[in-house]
């Protein structure tokens, strides 16, 4: 298991933008899928961003064109770039961490184990 300790949330306007950033322990980081969740109140917990350990990102509709995920593995960090900032992207943000797992697992919560604290993303209209 790796541990990760999200950074990077914050209050922002409506069409503004925020970076998260997840750093993880541990020194098998690129063996990792990373992956991106968030949860608004009284919904579930939804998938939103992820780089399989074996590559390619992948996001989900709502944010395909506005967010942007990374990482840097000399750094053991993932980044999300979030643009463009609508109401309801507004949620508590989690990163995650699943060993090797693949890339349809990668897509929902089932395929981590190791997950941050959570970050509050607040878009005001």
């Amino acid at each position: 298991q790796v541990q990760l300790v999200e950074s990077g949330g914050g209050l922002v306007q409506a069409g503004g933008s925020l970076r998260l950033s997840c750093a993880a322990s541990g020194r098998t980081f690129s063996s990792y899928s990373m992956g991106w969740f968030r949860q608004a109140p009284g919904k579930e917990r939804e998938f939103v961003a992820a780089i399989p350990f074996s590559g390619g990102t992948y996001y989900t509709d709502s944010v395909k064109g506005r967010f942007t995920m990374s990482r840097d593995n000399a750094k053991n960090t993932m980044y999300l770039q979030m643009n463009s900032l609508k109401p309801e992207d507004t949620a508590v943000y989690y990163c995650a961490a699943g060993y090797r797992t693949t890339t349809t697992q990668a897509m929902g919560r089932a395929g981590y184990g190791s997950w941050g604290q959570g970050t509050q993303v607040t878009v005001s209209s």
